[in-house]
C-alpha cells in the first residue's frame, strides 16, 4: 500500500434529488465557468464530464461543438441528465471502463466525493488517449470547514455519533504528487478561497449536501441538528442583509497525460 492510498468506502447515505439539487445548488455549475474555460472545450473533441450530476455544465459544454459524454454515480442527477438530451451513464467513476477514447476528461465539484482517489485518477488516465488533459476543480484543504465543525458539534450535542468524514479534500501538492504518479505532467494547479454565497441559505445547503452526516436519524432528530448548525453558524456565514456564505476552497488544476 502506497503513501497516497486509503480505504473506500462507498458513499451509500448521500441521497440526491435532482429537485433539490437544482434548487439548492445551482450555483455549482454557474461557478464551474472558470474550469470551463481552462478546459477550453474545442469543436470535434470528445470529452468526459466526470461527475456530470444533472447535466447542467455537461450541456454547457457540448455547445462547444466537441463530443461530450457524461458519467455520474447517482441514478437521479443522471436522469435528469438525459432529460437535457445528453449522454449520460450510470457508472463508478472508480471502476471505469473507458479505454484511450476521450481528449480530455472534465470535472467540476465531484472528485471531492470520490474518496479512493488513485483508482479515480489511473481511470481517467486510461480513458485519455496519449497527451490528452485532465481538468478540474473540487473542493480542496479546509473546504467548508467552518460548516462541518458547527455540524459535528450539532451532532455531538444532541448525542449522536460523528460518522467518518464523507470527502476528500487534498491540498494542491498533495494531488499534484498523485497525478504525477499516474504518469501526468501538471500544467497548474491552485487552491482558491471561494466565500460562496448560498442562494437557499444555509438550510438549503445542508438539506443538500449533509445527508452523510445525518443518515439514521429520523425526522425530529434530522431537524434538530440541522437547526442547531444553522444557530451555531449564523454569527460567522450570515451578513446584516440575511444573506447566507459557506467558506469554500477549490482545488483547480490542468494536467497532461504524458505522450506514449
Amino acid at each position: 500500500m502506497s503513501a497516497f492510498d486509503s480505504p473506500f468506502v462507498p458513499d451509500s447515505t448521500q441521497q440526491w434529488n435532482a429537485h433539490d439539487y437544482a434548487i439548492d445548488a445551482g450555483f455549482v455549475p454557474v461557478l464551474g465557468g472558470a474550469v470551463a474555460r481552462l478546459l477550453d472545450a474545442q469543436r470535434g473533441e470528445r470529452i468526459l464530464d466526470l461527475g456530470c450530476g444533472d447535466g447542467v455544465l455537461t450541456f454547457d459544454l457540448a455547445l462547444s461543438g466537441a463530443t461530450v459524454v457524461g458519467v455520474d454515480s447517482s441514478p437521479e442527477l443522471i436522469g435528469g441528465a438525459r432529460a437535457r438530451g445528453l449522454d449520460a451513464r450510470l457508472m463508478d467513476a472508480h471502476a471505469m471502463t473507458f479505454e484511450r477514447c476521450f481528449d480530455a476528461v472534465f470535472s467540476n465539484a465531484a472528485l471531492h466525493w470520490m474518496r479512493e482517489p488513485d483508482r479515480v485518477i489511473d481511470g481517467v488516465r486510461r480513458a485519455l488517449r496519449s497527451g490528452g488533459r485532465f481538468v478540474a476543480e473540487m473542493g480542496g484543504q479546509g473546504n467548508v470547514a467552518t460548516v462541518t465543525s458547527a455540524l459535528q458539534a450539532a451532532l455531538c450535542s444532541n448525542g449522536h455519533a460523528v460518522p467518518a468524514f464523507p470527502w476528500y479534500f487534498p491540498s494542491a501538492d498533495e494531488y499534484a504528487d498523485r497525478l504525477r504518479a499516474h504518469g501526468f505532467q501538471v500544467r497548474h494547479i491552485e487552491s482558491l478561497p471561494r466565500p460562496t454565497v448560498l442562494p437557499t441559505g444555509m438550510a438549503g445547503w445542508l438539506r443538500t449536501f449533509a445527508s452523510p452526516f445525518l443518515g439514521g436519524l429520523d425526522s425530529t432528530q434530522h431537524q434538530r441538528v440541522i437547526d442547531d448548525t444553522v444557530a451555531l453558524l449564523a454569527p460567522s456565514q450570515r451578513n446584516a442583509h440575511g444573506q447566507w456564505t459557506a467558506d469554500y476552497v477549490r482545488l483547480r488544476f490542468d494536467a497532461r497525460l504524458r505522450a506514449s
